[in-house]
């Protein structure tokens, strides 16, 4: 049988937030594609919920409950990989919190330093840790970056969530840029309006919900394994000539 040109076949990826929404929609479709999976997110009992899932369908899955936003909890989830499946290949860095949604005016200190501790110092941190155990066997990689269309402009009510995920697609550049001499490929994805979980505070919104859609030509918002398709994609070594790109799927919104 002839090999399929998007596939994972041999490697072993790292998944953050993959206990539900678009991480565990990536963890699915990656194991599909014949990678082993390690899953991190911080809540244990749905996060092994999903590794369970893949095993009884076959799949190789371990679960490492993890807290994207704590050195040493980025540390350990890099040496349990490398401990339970021998190395990485992939990872991608999908957590991400939003905990205000307002004015930008308004937010507080506590939320403005939790939105950058997850969603900046955490795929920083895992990045610079899996880049580490790469060059330390001389392998090439490829990290993947869920970023949102909210940080490719302004991002009313959502500001410093904006903001976190545009420092993500700047750090996606320039990790690009000096890591691409080892064989390391970092891209991005920017997704637009997804039924999620994390979403949920717009998709259950009429009228955000409205608005949003109105100005999609698809003329809807996305479902989470539309977002997994193109974090395979970019894991896969069909992509093995992109680097430091964000790749937007949200129906068009952002050319309306």
């Amino acid at each position: 049988m002839t090999t399929p040109l998007i596939h994972l076949q041999s490697k072993t990826a790292i998944i953050t937030g993959a206990s539900r929404g678009i991480g565990e929609a990536i963890a699915h479709a990656f194991a599909d594609a014949g990678a082993a999976v390690v899953l991190a997110a911080r809540k244990p009992e749905a996060l092994h919920a999903v590794a369970d899932a893949i095993t009884k369908k076959g799949g190789r899955a371990l679960a490492v409950p993890t807290h994207t936003g704590k050195k040493d909890d980025v540390v350990n989830l890099v040496k349990a990989a490398v401990d339970a499946f021998g190395k990485v290949d992939v990872l991608v860095n999908n957590a991400a919190t939003n905990p205000y949604f307002g004015p930008m005016l308004d937010i507080d200190d506590g939320a403005f330093d939790k939105t950058f501790e997850v969603n900046v110092k955490g795929a920083f941190w895992l990045t610079t840790e899996v880049v580490k155990h790469l060059q330390a066997r001389n392998a090439a990689g490829s990290i993947v970056n869920v970023a949102s269309v909210a940080g490719l402009g302004s991002a009313p009510m959502q500001g410093v969530y904006g903001m976190t995920k545009a420092a993500l697609l700047s750090m996606t550049r320039t990790f690009a840029a000096e890591l691409g001499g080892s064989g390391i490929r970092v891209n991005a994805i920017a997704p637009g309006l997804v039924e999620t979980k994390f979403a949920a505070a717009l998709t259950t919104n009429d009228e955000i919900l409205k608005l949003v859609t109105g100005r999609t030509p698809l003329g809807r918002h996305a479902q989470p394994n539309e977002i997994a398709g193109a974090a395979l994609y970019l894991a896969s070594d069909a992509s093995g000539f992109m680097t430091g790109q964000t790749m937007v799927v949200d129906g068009g919104y952002t050319i309306a």
